[in-house]
């Protein structure tokens, strides 16, 4: 049985200060714990509303005890609690994504899905930005947080030391679909609201867009989709070079 000072620090891990000052963030749901034990990650606890085969070690708890310290409307079956891992250097071979003071969990979480399916495998995120351990975001990210690597870091300084070319996403730039892409790069997108800074816009090697098929009106793409189109365009032009 857990008591109920167990059930209050799972649910204070919903909150930003409790997850960094333990070092620890939830997962909830079979396929986003399934995905970080699979990827290696030992779970510091797990709980779980029924018997599962696969999660034996799993301590019970009631429907109703999971869904007070839950962050679902509807729990799923199991929740985990996981160490956050201590940040490592960006690893600048290939491709690497910048984001921009961007705040929403779920583009954030959407985001992190795209790099996993396009193998990118470092994300650096300016310090404002969201927090990729966010419920929110690891449930957006459907497990591929525990493949990809964020990083939070001053961009300025990150962007102006690496030595790669600076791609800015822009409404204004180049459309990306005729450009040819390097084998190494960044890739900084800004948030929805206010796009990429003026400090950073200073850095830029060239701006990118990705432009509309139809003057039907729509005045721009949410984040994820866009940066969804915009790693799609960077695999298709590298192919094509290798080709």
């Amino acid at each position: 049985m857990v008591a109920k000072r167990e059930l209050k620090f799972i649910k204070s891990l919903h909150q930003k200060k409790y997850r960094n000052l333990n070092g620890l963030f939830l997962a909830e749901g079979v396929k986003v714990v399934t995905a970080f034990t699979s990827a290696g990650w030992v779970p510091k606890h797990l709980y779980s509303s029924e018997i599962m085969d696969s999660f034996p070690e799993a301590e019970p708890l009631s429907e109703r005890e999971l869904k007070s310290v839950s962050t679902l409307v509807q729990p799923n079956k199991i929740l985990g609690v996981f160490e956050i891992p201590r940040e490592a250097a960006p690893d600048y071979k290939g491709w690497v994504l910048a984001l921009d003071q961007v705040r929403d969990p779920g583009n954030l979480g959407t985001i992190i899905r795209l790099c996993d399916w396009f193998g990118i495998r470092d994300i650096i995120c300016s310090p404002d930005s969201v927090d990729a351990f966010n419920p929110k975001v690891v449930m957006a990210s459907m497990g591929s947080l525990a493949r990809v690597n964020l990083h939070y870091l001053p961009l300025q300084k990150v962007l102006t030391e690496c030595g790669l070319p600076v791609f800015g996403a822009d409404m204004h730039g180049t459309s990306a679909a005729a450009f040819s892409f390097p084998d190494q790069g960044i890739l900084l997108m800004g948030s929805e609201s206010h796009g990429i800074s003026s400090e950073l816009r200073e850095i830029l090697t060239q701006t990118l867009s990705i432009k509309p098929y139809a003057d039907t009106g729509a005045e721009s793409l949410n984040l994820g989709t866009a940066a969804g189109i915009l790693l799609y365009e960077i695999r298709r032009g590298m192919a094509a070079i290798q080709k």
